[in-house]
């Protein structure tokens, strides 16, 4: 065994002896493999892990009869937008999902500390976003239920490290994003991709602009990068641009927030309805009751776009912000 295995890998190893079921051997499995040192001195390792991460894959897809079977990665999505953060090792992904939400992810100062995904909820005025911290990305190995996730995530945020090359590393996420096909969206998809791709929003955030000459260098990496991609450059240590991160969700999620009155009352202003931009009143309706498209006669609209208690139809399109009575 080459004698230049880092503590992490060895602690994963020694999980994968402990394991008990297949399910620990396989997720002990994966992280060796993702963080084994790639040389030529490890090629026949890496190879005898692969073999049996497959093998326990195989295994556990028998035991379910050929049926989905649910991983880590099986998240439920909740709040207004299911983000995932990606990102190299010790980018800061652990660091920003603390700090923003009520999850408690392993933070460290060394590499691949995240082993599986973590959840939490973050607040963004009267609303909230699912920040999911995810595995490390390499370019060597991604967990086909962690490829699966990213597709089905609503935005993905590309986290980089400012200290440790980030152009290197924004453009080996891009790389790894393209294999699983994955595309930004307003970024042209390439001829060579046959099957269907997944466009996603996303939004390249730079870690570790802790202090005032960082703000250079950001500059730099995003002049460098050429991307058509909102990018942000931010401080975890710190707290520079965490709100304007939230903000940049928000216009990401391209939802819209809608508040209901009943007629002679105030509307809750705590407890938006949160939908889709270009959402008429018809879909706000079947979105608080399925019998209300069929009852619904019309409704009065407070907003920006109306006069105060304006009567509109179903077909109305609706405005963030607007406050809604309706009458069936």
């Amino acid at each position: 065994m080459p004698a230049d295995l880092p503590p992490v890998y060895l602690e994963a190893e020694r999980r994968y002896r402990e394991a008990k079921t297949p399910e620990a051997k396989l997720e002990a499995l994966e992280e060796m493999l993702a963080v084994i040192p790639k040389h030529k001195g490890t090629d026949k390792l890496r190879a005898d892990l692969r073999r049996r991460v497959s093998k326990f894959k195989d295994q556990a897809q028998k035991k379910k009869g050929g049926a989905r079977q649910k991983t880590a990665y099986s998240i439920e999505k909740e709040g207004a937008a299911q983000v995932a953060v990606i990102g190299f090792p010790n980018t800061g992904k652990s660091s920003l999902v603390s700090i923003l939400t009520n999850a408690s992810p392993d933070v460290a100062d060394f590499p691949h500390s995240t082993h599986r995904p973590t959840t939490g909820m973050a607040a963004y005025e009267n609303i909230q976003f699912q920040l999911v911290d995810t595995p490390p990305v390499t370019k060597d190995y991604l967990d086909p239920a962690m490829a699966d996730f990213i597709r089905r995530t609503d935005i993905l945020v590309i986290m980089v490290d400012l200290e440790a090359d980030p152009l290197r590393q924004f453009e080996d996420t891009m790389e790894v994003l393209e294999s699983i096909r994955v595309f930004p969206e307003g970024v042209p998809v390439p001829d060579t991709v046959k099957k269907v791709p997944f466009i996603k929003r996303v939004l390249v955030v730079a870690n570790k602009m802790d202090h005032s000459e960082d703000e250079e260098t950001f500059e730099i990496f995003v002049e460098l990068c050429g991307t058509t991609l909102p990018c942000v450059g931010m401080s975890t240590r710190t707290g520079k641009n965490m709100p304007v991160f939230l903000e940049k969700l928000y216009e990401l999620s391209a939802v819209i927030r809608v508040y209901t009155k009943a007629p002679g009352k105030e509307p809750d202003l705590d407890q938006p309805f949160v939908v889709a931009k270009n959402s008429t009143l018809e879909d706000l309706a079947g979105k608080i009751h399925k019998d209300f498209v069929s009852k619904l006669k019309h409704a009065k609209i407070w907003g920006a776009a109306v006069r105060d208690g304006q009567m509109v139809q179903k077909d109305y399109v609706m405005q963030d912000g607007d406050i809604v009575e309706m009458h069936v």
